[in-house]
């Protein structure tokens, strides 16, 4: 399933993912820093929500108290909030 989360404290505004039996693939950020973003989007094609929240959760972007990454991490914990209820 396809899964939309406005992002809160960086400079991206947005991250688009699919979330199937655990497996995160196509994940896409808008706005932001292009080149890091594509690479976090490609390291972490295919790989199950729990590796990328243990491997992501608490990551901070300078003096920040969030990172892309980190909410990434918030956006796959929605996205499983929503498959559960």
């Amino acid at each position: 399933m396809r899964y939309e989360y406005k992002t809160n404290g960086t400079c991206s505004q947005k991250i688009t993912f699919d979330l199937n039996d655990g497996i995160v693939s196509n994940v896409q950020f808008t706005g932001g820093c292009p080149g890091n973003l594509k690479a976090i989007s490609a390291l972490v094609e295919g790989m199950t929500a729990e590796h990328i929240i243990e491997r992501c959760e608490g990551i901070r972007c300078g003096f920040k108290p969030t990172s892309c990454s980190d909410q990434l991490v918030r956006a796959i914990k929605q996205a499983q909030a929503q498959q559960n209820a």
